[in-house]
């Protein structure tokens, strides 16, 4: 038999698209097991190389368990409204729609070829009316509840894209999807108020199984900080609150700073500072705030002409004006203790402002640089001599807090979620803007709301989306009272419909409501979520956010989404126009296209090499030459077990060594494969080849059926043309196998051999020998390093090492 792997491949892809029998089952009384990708923007290169990484590795987890037995839903579908999709379609001067379903048709033929288990009768696509019906149905009952609403606001906008974006969609003050600098623009926006569950956000993440450093980047994100309000009074008449986590630091604030685009700079600054302080605000106000926070940026600032009283001490202070202090963070305005806060201590030294230290710390460096760390308060008055942070913190703003000045705070980082667009590709939201009736929903019976089709969708640039020129159809009824009213005309971003589309797959043509409550009970949480580690913040926020708030209001019985997250590393390469190793991306010329690789090589190749690669959640570099030595490994592993002389008839009996060897391998191979250790347990199939040929090991049909089950889940074209064609079996009707803990335990070991702590030598050996034993072959080992020297102590570890201490 030879390995035609091109036509085994396009046999078995045809057989699954006729007879899917791992798609899943309804039948609430199997074990469930709910596997899902990130599912893809249908952009107009195709998929390459690097999409493949996250698919054949959660595909690899959706076959082992439905081998093992479990009713597996393991979906695909399109994130195809938005940005990208839009931009794209005016690039190539096409309608979105039409680019959008072209783009999708190619994605769904490639992602075909991979022999993945998806489950096509569950697609869906966020473009489809019946889809976004539901998803402006949960808009709707976030806007009853409260938690949307309509402000005039500067948010981030996109000169490019022509567009506001949400603060998590500016990465380094540039767009993150077009890497153009963005600026600050007052905008008419509906917002989300994500900051309403901060804390509910904080708390899920320790549930969770998801790597710590997307936990890490959601905490940061959210920005939970507990300090204090106090309030400083100035000499214009204005009170000044400002947020601060050191309230124990209060003595020793000898300035203020406010950001410049505070409400109250009009009110406070002096009539000889107005010119100055207005010419500075037009300097920063199209900095982002990436720019204006970085740590190592020159500090800027002004001088108000005002001053404010130390509520501790009643001096008086003055108030400036910084970039690097934010109108959103806090208050807008902060103390300044240059003594212990770096950023203001090289503030105060530009400005030469007074520095007064107020805590002692045995580290005290005569104040070249700020002193950070806790200690004793000192020129605090009563409150000298207590512990800066913990009972001077209390007791200073608990004295306070009596005269009416001060109050304990817990303050977020996180922001509203900026969520309209100026765009035409998106969602609508279902409002009416009424004159007499002020904003009103859609009537749920009359959703979803069209998108209309147009001639011309380039964005106005105007802060209007291009629906607003659309009379006919902007031009409405209210539902209320009946009289002339206006659509909304913004619409919405294209996180919109990612935030609960893992609901819809279950059941995607329901057609009475979003989800079934059974199917949820069933199939949700998620068990297991792939995707990249680029959306930590974005669309992983945003659905647990969508998820938290449909469980508040008894939508759901669960309250986070996904249980257990895996973030697959990229895969790079040399880009020829950079210079650099880079991810692989269409503009920098180093796409690998998936079809050029299985025509030569083919898909079972693509796959295992896929899992090869490396840690399959590092970042890898492409090597063509290593492809290659995968392919000629199945080249190898086909001859093997196509040679009969290999597999033993059935009257006669392998070795003891060859089940031995083989039950190791299996458990080698699960085990490596349950950690997550993918490519390494593509070695375990290499080392297991390597000493079937090199021993001359021989198999039998009931171990070559297991073997070739168990490895079916990285090379299934593979494995099920060899099982048809040497055991006439179908994959469908086999389970994973199960390795004999007995016949896998391993008795030959390596134990180190140290002197005086330092390696040198091992001894191979049996398990479980005696300390007499080891010890008289260790020595043997190292008579060199033993030559004139006494042996005071010898520590044996059983199994693992001895160490001998010498002199």
């Amino acid at each position: 038999m030879s390995y035609n792997f091109l036509e085994i491949e396009e046999k078995w892809q045809r057989y699954w698209e006729k007879k899917p029998y791992y798609n899943s089952k309804d039948n609430k009384n199997l074990k469930k097991y709910y596997c899902l990708d990130m599912f893809p923007y249908p952009s107009g290169s195709g998929l390459h190389v690097g999409h493949w990484k996250g698919y054949i590795f959660s595909d690899l987890y959706a076959r082992i368990k439905f081998l093992h037995g479990y009713n597996v839903l393991h979906p695909m579908g399109w994130d195809a409204f938005g940005l990208p999709a839009e931009n794209y379609a005016l690039k190539n001067k096409v309608h979105p729609k039409i680019s959008t379903q072209k783009n999708v048709d190619i994605f769904k033929k490639q992602i075909k070829q991979m022999g993945a288990i998806y489950d096509w009768t569950k697609e869906v696509n966020t473009t489809d009316p019946n889809y976004y019906k539901w998803t402006q149905w949960i808009f709707l009952q976030m806007f009853k509840k409260g938690l949307a609403y309509e402000d005039n606001m500067p948010i981030n906008w996109c000169p490019s894209c022509l567009t506001g974006l949400a603060n998590e969609e500016v990465v380094g003050g540039v767009c993150d999807r077009c890497g153009t600098q963005t600026e600050k623009k007052n905008i008419r926006q509906w917002v989300l108020k994500i900051t309403e569950y901060a804390e509910k956000l904080l708390e899920g993440l320790d549930r969770l199984e998801w790597p710590e450093k997307v936990k890490l980047m959601q905490k940061n994100w959210i920005g939970k900080s507990k300090g204090a309000n106090i309030i400083f009074k100035t000499e214009s008449g204005i009170d000044l609150k400002v947020f601060t986590t050191r309230p124990d630091t209060l003595f020793g604030a000898t300035f203020m700073v406010m950001a410049p685009d505070h409400d109250y700079v009009e009110k406070i600054v002096t009539k000889d500072q107005k010119e100055i302080v207005k010419k500075y605000q037009e300097e920063v106000k199209n900095l982002s705030e990436i720019e204006r926070t970085a740590e190592n940026k020159d500090k800027t600032g002004v001088f108000t002409g005002t001053y404010a009283i130390n509520p501790a001490n009643n001096k008086r202070i003055p108030i400036w004006l910084s970039s690097y202090v934010l109108k959103h963070y806090g208050t807008g305005a902060i103390m300044c203790v240059p003594a212990h806060d770096q950023r203001d201590f090289d503030f105060a030294k530009k400005f030469n402002l007074e520095i007064l230290q107020v805590i002692k710390t045995n580290s005290d460096n005569n104040l070249i640089s700020a002193i950070e760390e806790d200690g004793i308060l000192i020129n605090s008055d009563k409150f000298n001599g207590l512990d800066a942070k913990t009972s001077g913190a209390q007791a200073i703003v608990e004295d306070l807090a009596q005269k009416n000045i001060a109050e304990f705070k817990t303050t977020y980082k996180l922001r509203d979620w900026i969520f309209s667009r100026q765009r035409y590709w998106g969602e609508p939201i279902p409002l009416i803007h009424c004159k007499k009736c002020g904003i009103v929903a859609v009537p749920e019976n009359e959703l979803p709301v069209i998108l209309p089709e147009v001639e011309n969708y380039e964005p106005s640039g105007t802060g209007e989306s291009p629906l607003a020129t659309i009379e006919d159809w902007v031009n409405t009824k209210c539902p209320k009272c009946n009289g002339s009213a206006k659509r909304e005309t913004n619409t919405m971003p294209q996180w919109a419909g990612s935030c609960w589309y893992f609901l819809r797959y279950p059941n995607p043509n329901l057609k009475d409501k979003a989800f079934d409550s059974q199917d949820m009970q069933y199939w949700l949480p998620v068990d297991l979520y792939v995707g990249g580690i680029e959306h930590a913040v974005l669309h992983l926020l945003y659905s647990r956010f969508y998820i938290k708030v449909l469980y508040d209001m008894g939508y759901l019985k669960f309250d986070e989404p996904f249980k257990k997250l895996f973030n697959q590393g990229l895969v790079c390469m040399y880009s020829e126009k950079s210079g650099r190793v880079e991810k692989m991306s269409k503009s920098k010329g180093n796409v690998v296209n998936p079809d050029d690789i299985i025509k030569e090589l083919g898909t079972d190749a693509l796959r295992m090499y896929m899992l090869f690669m490396g840690p399959p959640e590092e970042d890898v570099v492409w090597q063509t030459d290593s492809i290659k030595g995968v392919k000629n490994f199945l080249n190898r592993l086909w001859i093997f077990l196509t040679n009969k002389e290999n597999i033993v008839s059935e009257d006669e009996n392998i070795s003891q060594e060859s089940l031995k060897r083989f039950h190791l391998f299996l458990k080698e191979f699960e085990t490596r494969i349950e950690s997550f250790k993918t490519n390494t347990a593509v070695s375990a199939i290499m080392e297991y080849l390597n000493d079937l040929t090199g021993k001359k090991l021989k198999l039998n049909k009931e171990i070559l059926e297991m073997f070739l089950v168990a490895i079916s889940t990285m090379v299934p074209h593979f494995s099920s043309e060899l099982l048809e064609k040497l055991l006439n079996k179908k994959l469908e009707d086999l389970s994973f196998p199960k390795y004999d803990p007995v016949l896998a335990e391993v008795n030959n070991i390596e134990i180190a051999i140290q002197i005086n702590g330092k390696l040198r030598g091992t001894i191979s050996t049996t398990k479980d020998q005696d300390q007499d034993f080891i010890e008289r072959e260790a020595k043997k080992i190292v008579t060199k390093w033993l030559e004139g020297k006494t042996i005071v102590k010898t520590i044996y570890v059983s199994n693992k090492l001895i160490s001998f201490v010498i002199k």
